[in-house]
């Protein structure tokens, strides 16, 4: 698989995974995760521009698409019921989807972002068992548990590279 940033030219294989996300995570009792239009073509797009947005790429075919940044994420400044297992700098995924669930395609995201960084934070809804599943599968540990912007509660979760 290669891992790479996404173009304009993935915007509407990127917005077909989200679409295909929004139906799986209903589909096992995610009801409220993504709903509406998020994340968004304007998403997609704004990612491509600034270099957050990438794709997975399996032969010609996109299977996945996630956001990455390095920087802080003002939603982590404040976690409650735990705590981050460090302070110091990280990265953060976001958004991340695949077209084929459960054939182990968000791995290779995660070790993807791992080359890239020693700390990565990311968070997902409660009822998102198969990603709480995902992430501490790939060595993600549960910290607590942040809030949106909107008010919505995410279980918050980190990743460090062993020293």
């Amino acid at each position: 698989m290669l891992i790479r940033k996404a173009t304009l030219a993935d915007v509407n294989a990127a917005n077909e995974i989200y679409e295909s996300a929004r139906a799986f995570m209903r589909s096992t009792g995610n009801l409220t995760q993504w709903s509406g239009v998020h994340p968004s073509r304007e998403e997609i797009i704004d990612g491509i521009y600034d270099g957050t947005s990438y794709v997975c790429v399996e032969g010609e075919e996109i299977v996945a698409t996630f956001y990455f940044h390095v920087g802080n994420d003002p939603t982590y400044r404040v976690i409650y019921d735990g705590e981050w297992r460090n302070s110091e700098p990280y990265a953060v995924i976001h958004r991340i989807a695949v077209k084929y669930p459960g054939k182990r395609i968000a791995d290779a995201c995660f070790d993807f972002c791992k080359r890239l960084y020693p700390s990565i934070k990311i968070d997902t809804h409660k009822d998102n068992i198969p990603m709480q599943r995902c992430l501490l599968r790939n060595g993600f540990t549960y910290c607590g548990i942040i809030h949106l912007p909107d008010g919505e509660p995410r279980l918050a979760y980190q990743w460090l590279k062993e020293e």
